[in-house]
C-alpha cells in the first residue's frame, strides 16, 4: 500500500513541477478572470448558462489542481507550511460556494474575484514583488509618518496665510491638507497657486518647496525602500533555489566555514598531542 502511494505521489510531484501544468493553471486563472469580467456586461445575459457551466468547470479544475499539489507532498502538513499554499487553498475552498443560492450569490461572486490573485502565487516574479511590498510596509510607514508631519505643517501655514483667498480650500487645517493632497498629485495645482499669488506674490515658494519635499524626496525614499527590499528578496530566492550569483556566494561562504571548523578541530588535536 505504501509503495503504491509513493508511486502516485512521485507522479503527482512530477506533474506539479511540469511547466505545462503551471502554464495550464495560469491560463485557467486568466480564463476565470475573463469570465468574471464578461458577467458585468448585459450583452452576455443570453449566454448565462454557458458562463455558469464554464465557471463550474473552472472551479472543478482548481479543486483538482489543489488536490494534486496536496497529494504531491510527503506529508499533508508540509503543504500548509507555505503561506502561498494556504492562500490558494482558501481561495479554492471559498470558490466552492454555489452561485445558484440567492442568499450566497453575492458572496460567491466576490470570492471568485479573488481567484485572479492566484496569478501571484503561480508566478515567482509576482511573488517576489508581493513579498517585497509587504515587507516594505513597516519601513514605508515611517516615511508616511514624516510625510504626514510635513503635510500638517504646510496645512497649518496654508490655513493661516491663504484662508482669506479661498475659505473653501484653506478654511481649516483639514481642508488645507486635502488641498495639499491635490497639489501633491498635480491635480490642477497651478490654479490653486495662481489664486493665492494674486494676493501673495511670493506664494510660489510655498508650493514649490512642498512639491519638492513630497513629490521628489519622499517618493524617491519610498522607491528606494521597495528596491532595497526587492534586492534582498531576490538574493534570498536565489539562495533557496540554489541558482545565481547569490547562491554561489552563499555556497562558498558555507564551504569556507566548514574548512575553518575543520582547521580548528585539527589545531585542537595537535595541541592535545603536543
Amino acid at each position: 500500500m505504501s509503495t503504491t502511494f509513493a508511486i502516485w505521489r512521485d507522479r503527482f510531484e512530477r506533474l506539479r513541477a511540469h511547466k505545462a501544468f503551471e502554464l495550464t493553471v495560469i491560463t485557467i486563472i486568466v480564463v476565470s478572470a475573463l469570465l468574471i469580467g464578461a458577467k458585468t456586461y448585459e450583452e452576455t445575459n443570453r449566454f448565462q448558462q454557458w458562463l455558469l457551466a464554464m465557471d463550474v468547470a473552472v472551479t472543478v479544475f482548481f479543486l483538482v489542481e489543489i488536490l494534486i499539489r496536496m497529494a504531491a507532498e510527503k506529508r499533508l502538513r508540509d503543504f500548509f507550511r507555505r503561506g502561498w499554499n494556504v492562500f490558494d487553498f482558501l481561495i479554492v475552498t471559498a470558490s466552492l460556494i454555489p452561485l445558484d443560492d440567492s442568499q450566497m450569490v453575492l458572496l460567491a461572486r466576490l470570492l471568485r474575484i479573488f481567484r485572479v490573485l492566484r496569478l501571484v502565487s503561480m508566478i515567482p516574479e509576482l511573488r517576489l514583488l508581493m513579498a517585497a511590498l509587504v515587507k516594505s510596509i513597516p519601513r514605508m510607514g515611517y516615511v508616511a509618518l514624516l510625510m504626514f508631519i510635513i503635510f500638517y505643517i504646510y496645512a497649518a501655514l496654508g490655513s493661516f496665510l491663504f484662508a482669506e483667498v479661498d475659505d473653501f480650500l484653506w478654511g481649516n487645517i483639514s481642508t488645507a491638507m486635502l488641498t495639499l493632497f491635490r497639489v501633491a498629485t498635480f491635480e490642477d495645482w497651478t490654479d490653486v497657486m495662481y489664486a493665492t499669488q494674486e494676493l501673495h506674490a511670493w506664494s510660489w515658494v510655498y508650493y514649490l518647496t512642498f512639491i519638492f519635499l513630497t513629490a521628489f524626496i519622499f517618493l524617491n525614499m519610498m522607491i528606494g525602500i521597495v528596491l532595497d527590499v526587492m534586492q534582498k528578496e531576490s538574493v534570498q530566492m536565489e539562495i533557496e533555489s540554489g541558482e545565481g550569483e547569490a547562491a554561489e556566494l552563499h555556497g562558498l561562504r558555507r564551504d569556507v566555514r566548514e574548512l575553518r571548523d575543520q582547521l580548528s578541530r585539527m589545531e585542537a588535536l595537535l595541541e592535545r598531542r603536543s
